[in-house]
């Protein structure tokens, strides 16, 4: 075990997730999509939604939880318009896996508690407000997306 978890920093991000080590086991996750979804232009770091992506995946095999898919999700969306929205970047591909990472979002949301599921309502109607900005209809798929699917 103490070999599997020295190979590699992903084996110990999936086995501090898995046992609940740790004070966040969302955090590794979230520097992931932070890095690949709004990276540094100065540094020439691209852009990656791949790799994004695969840190969720990464989240729901090692757990799994609704609230903490939820909430990758919503952040998921959060970093991706906010970079489009702040550096002005436009890839039809990028808009496109914001929209239905947004889709995937309500779909969980509804899953959660109210309490839970409220918070990330608002959160997900704020980067509907973002997406206007973006072009491309994203903000007009994520109108018809949200009211249609929550059931609040």
């Amino acid at each position: 075990m103490q070999d599997l978890y020295a190979a590699h920093k992903d084996n110990q991000t999936f086995l501090h997730t898995r046992f609940g080590l740790g004070e966040d086991v969302l955090e590794p996750y979230k520097e992931t999509l932070d890095r690949w979804l709004w990276p540094d232009p100065l540094r020439n770091q691209n852009v990656s939604v791949a790799r994004a992506k695969q840190a969720i995946s990464s989240y729901r095999k090692a757990v799994g939880e609704p609230a903490g898919l939820a909430e990758l999700m919503v952040y998921f969306c959060e970093n991706a318009a906010g970079f489009s929205n702040d550096v002005g970047y436009q890839d039809e591909s990028y808009f496109n896996a914001l929209v239905n990472m947004f889709e995937q979002a309500i779909r969980i949301t509804r899953q959660l508690s109210a309490e839970g599921r409220d918070t990330l309502i608002v959160r997900l109607d704020r980067v509907r407000t973002i997406s206007h900005n973006l072009g491309y209809g994203v903000g007009d798929d994520m109108d018809c997306l949200l009211p249609n699917n929550i059931g609040t």
